[in-house]
């Protein structure tokens, strides 16, 4: 088993335009950004030579240097945020890791990114990390925006839903509370090793993937082995108004 620490990059896919939250990454009741708040949290991260935003927009372009942060003109057109990592990607040649973290994370943890480095680190068959957090309440539970992992002893991840899984048979509101923990929300940090990525971005779309909308059926789809990290301290993705309030909130407590 490798251990030998790896160069990585960190890159977060920005797009101006958003279906819930109309230009959420740009939405500034805290005083800065959203996105302000998601690259400064994840440049606590200690294992990333780098770090930059890749934008598809001149506005995300101008906000993230207005910040004083890195950022990258990607292809408008590109399909997804993994695209548009990839499209960076291709000009880091002397990148083994790259990391990808979702710009409405605003509380991601330092930690947590290296985490998901380390993983790929220790574990040369995977080709891709991620990372989860337990969820405890039903509500959340039953979420479709919840993504929700379920992963073997060896943390491979086995399935990513928008449904329950696992599915109880018998419901008992003891479950969520329960030791070890059952159920899992997917927090949208992801590693790949930079040949793997850019493969990925040349595979088709599978089934599993156009019927969930989650990108990271096509790997598992086509074989490949993700890697799944549990972080107890639980992040608040930002995809509906109601999510954005609450994260006003909490900072205004801060």
């Amino acid at each position: 088993m490798s251990q030998r620490a790896l160069s990585s990059f960190l890159v977060i896919p920005a797009r101006l335009a958003s279906t819930r939250l109309p230009r959420k990454l740009l939405l500034r009741e805290t005083g800065k950004p959203l996105l302000q708040h998601t690259y400064e949290s994840a440049s606590r991260a200690r294992k990333p030579a780098g770090m930059c935003v890749a934008c598809d927009h001149e506005e995300i372009f101008a906000a993230v240097r207005a910040f004083g942060g890195s950022a990258v003109m990607t292809d408008p057109a590109a399909p997804s945020g993994t695209d548009r990592v990839a499209e960076v990607a291709r000009g880091l040649t002397d990148v083994d890791i790259v990391v990808n973290v979702q710009g409405d994370e605003p509380e991601i943890a330092g930690s947590s990114i290296d985490l998901a480095i380390e993983l790929l680190e220790r574990n040369p068959e995977a080709v891709m990390s991620t990372l989860a957090t337990p969820i405890r309440n039903r509500r959340q539970l039953e979420d479709p925006a919840c993504v929700k992992v379920v992963f073997d002893a060896q943390g491979r991840a086995m399935y990513f839903s928008r449904s329950v899984i696992p599915r109880p048979r018998e419901w008992d509101d003891h479950l969520p509370e329960e030791e070890p923990p059952h159920f899992f929300q997917h927090v949208g940090v992801y590693a790949y090793r930079r040949d793997f990525l850019l493969q990925l971005s040349q595979m088709p779309q599978s089934a599993l993937e156009k019927i969930e909308k989650l990108e990271q059926l096509r790997v598992l789809s086509g074989g490949y082995t993700i890697l799944v990290g549990v972080v107890d301290e639980p992040t608040l993705g930002i995809d509906t108004p109601e999510d954005y309030r609450a994260f006003v909130e909490k900072c205004q407590h801060c």
